[in-house]
């Protein structure tokens, strides 16, 4: 077992334009700044991915597709991840949910955490990548960070988040750097 900071990888999973996604995960990349663990942060954009196209399950682990293995290349290497979710529809984004499930062994026994926003904080796409993440055999943390459109963003456009969020933000770092850590023996 490696004895090195975990590495964590906070994805934005919105591509829209106008998006307040990227306020978002440049804030909780920020908030991490401090933190004895390496974040980095990858932004659906750079990963352009068409509608799961991959003819076999993710699950048995024989990607066909160049980008597929390519997005796998990526996300591999992580200890864990921090999903920035908007709520769309009572979930999370649809490109963010085609990102998760191109993959499977890659994501398999690591840590993960959420920050949404939304109406309701994004409260409705955590729980639903909460389940997701389940099925992926992803730890998921307790703590989570839910952003509101009307009380942690003037005008409902640029982020403004409130006092609170700072001790959530880093409650959440914690549980997950822990987790992160602890994981690794799993997958040794």
């Amino acid at each position: 077992m490696t004895t090195s900071t975990p590495k964590i990888a906070i994805i934005l999973g919105s591509t829209r334009p106008e998006r307040k996604g990227l306020a978002v995960a440049d804030w909780v990349m920020k908030q991490a700044a401090s933190r004895p663990a390496t974040y980095e942060l990858i932004d659906l954009r750079d990963h352009p991915l068409p509608l799961l196209d991959e003819p076999i399950p993710p699950s048995m682990g024989q990607y066909q597709n160049e980008h597929t293995k390519a997005w796998a290349e990526v996300i591999a290497p992580y200890d864990g991840y921090v999903f920035v979710t908007p709520e769309y529809n009572h979930a999370t984004s649809g490109v963010l949910k085609n990102a998760i499930d191109y993959l499977y062994a890659e994501w398999n026994n690591k840590a993960c955490a959420f920050v949404g926003y939304g109406s309701l904080g994004g409260a409705r796409a955590i729980e639903n990548l909460r389940a997701i993440a389940s099925e992926l055999q992803m730890a998921h943390v307790r703590q989570q960070v839910s952003l509101s459109l009307y009380t942690d963003f003037e005008n409902f456009t640029d982020l403004a988040p409130a006092e609170q969020h700072d001790e959530a933000v880093q409650t959440m770092f914690e549980q997950l750097e822990s987790w992160a850590t602890a994981l690794r023996t799993v997958r040794a």
